[in-house]
């Protein structure tokens, strides 16, 4: 009896084996389902994770512009009020120039000196400075030439006049100089 119950024990196991075929089978499908979901889930992740770390550099760096907006903004402030204050400046720096035989006149010119120094003084503590022009080559970043001369004892774009000062406001320029530029030629003894 020993082989009999073998063979049937054998029959059990195969009918149940071929019970679980299929189980199995469904199982190992729906466990390749759920990797797949799980790659699926990963790639997603990886994907938004990206997003966030792009969006919050972007977000940094909008911070970081605006903060330096914020800054040029508080340096460069007052450089509306020092060009309108150049204006009567320049008058005042005139004046002071002016040449006078009268006594009282050059007292007041005096004056009118010591004031424009302390001008001068005060520009300079608030980074105003002014450009030189004369006798300087002529640079189109910092001069504005306004007229040509003709001068054959100087070299070609040398300026040779200032009509107006320039000024520097910090590391920008707040006015170009007015300037007139040397501009010859040796050709037939005729000036350009």
């Amino acid at each position: 009896m020993e082989e009999k119950d073998i063979i049937n024990e054998e029959i059990k196991n195969e009918a149940v084996e071929e019970k679980l075929e299929p189980q199995q089978k469904e199982n190992k499908k729906k466990k390749n389902k759920k990797e797949q979901e799980i790659e699926k889930l990963n790639e997603e992740i990886k994907e938004l994770n990206d997003k966030y770390l792009r969006t919050l550099a972007e977000m940094e760096n909008f911070k970081k512009r605006i903060q330096q907006e914020r800054i040029q903004e508080r340096k460069y402030a007052s450089s509306q009020f020092a060009t309108q204050l150049l204006i009567p400046f320049d008058q005042l720096d005139k004046i002071v120039d002016y040449p006078t035989d009268n006594e009282l006149l050059k007292n007041y010119l005096i004056g009118f000196k010591m004031i424009r120094d302390q001008f001068v003084q005060i520009f300079e503590q608030e980074g105003i400075k002014e450009i030189k022009a004369l006798g300087e080559m002529f640079d189109a970043n910092l001069h504005h030439a306004v007229e040509k001369g003709n001068d054959s004892e100087k070299p070609n774009g040398v300026i040779l006049e200032v009509f107006q000062k320039g000024y520097h406001y910090k590391d920008r320029i707040l006015r170009p100089a007015m300037v007139k530029v040397n501009e010859w030629s040796d050709n037939n003894g005729e000036n350009k």
